[in-house]
């Protein structure tokens, strides 16, 4: 990864190897009581994605460990960019292209999120996107540019064998909508 801007001094942001794609690592001020994070500020967002998105809707999950969810996506005219982060435990968070036009169309990008380490990925529309919790009661967390819509979503097979994601974890539990997921060689992308 490459460091795009420095997110007003307060965070750093890095491109990743997929276009729009970006791993925000917020500034963390510590002192005898404890942690303080800015962890998101619609002003800094916008100078780091050139104002084009405002986030409707806040959501959280909390899963057990090896739950594994993904990869979802909402098609046009209800496609979502998602600001993803993990509260408390740990997850491998997933983002596919599926772009037809892009360069990386098929590609992913597998990174750790922790509550730890406290860093952010920021997928815009055109992605499918997923993620398998490393701990227990995982609390992951994410902002989205759309309401959610249940007649425009779809899902990915995870375990796809031409997206070859490595999870990192053995048979996670997935649900029953998530298991029955397209094949990707089979997939009509909307964007």
């Amino acid at each position: 990864m490459d460091a795009a801007d420095g997110y007003a001094g307060s965070k750093m942001i890095e491109t990743t190897s997929l276009e729009g794609v970006l791993m925000i690592t917020p500034r963390i001020f510590k002192d005898d009581r404890g942690t303080f994070t800015e962890s998101f500020s619609a002003k800094q967002f916008d100078k780091a994605t050139g104002g084009r998105y405002t986030f409707v809707q806040d959501n959280q999950s909390v899963s057990k460990k090896n739950v594994l969810r993904g990869l979802h996506f909402q098609n046009p005219p209800f496609e979502q960019g998602k600001l993803v982060r993990v509260s408390k435990g740990s997850v491998i968070d997933v983002a596919v292209d599926i772009r037809k036009h892009s360069s990386t169309y098929g590609q992913h990008i597998a990174v750790l999120l922790s509550a730890e380490n406290n860093r952010q990925l920021w997928i815009p529309p055109g992605f499918a996107h997923g993620f398998v919790a490393l701990e227990e009661d995982t609390v992951f967390c994410y902002k989205c540019t759309e309401y959610y819509a249940p007649q425009a979503e779809d899902c990915i097979a995870w375990n796809d064998p031409d997206l070859n994601i490595d999870w990192g974890v053995r048979d996670p539990i997935v649900s029953s909508k998530d298991s029955i997921g397209k094949e990707f060689c089979k997939f009509a992308t909307q964007f």
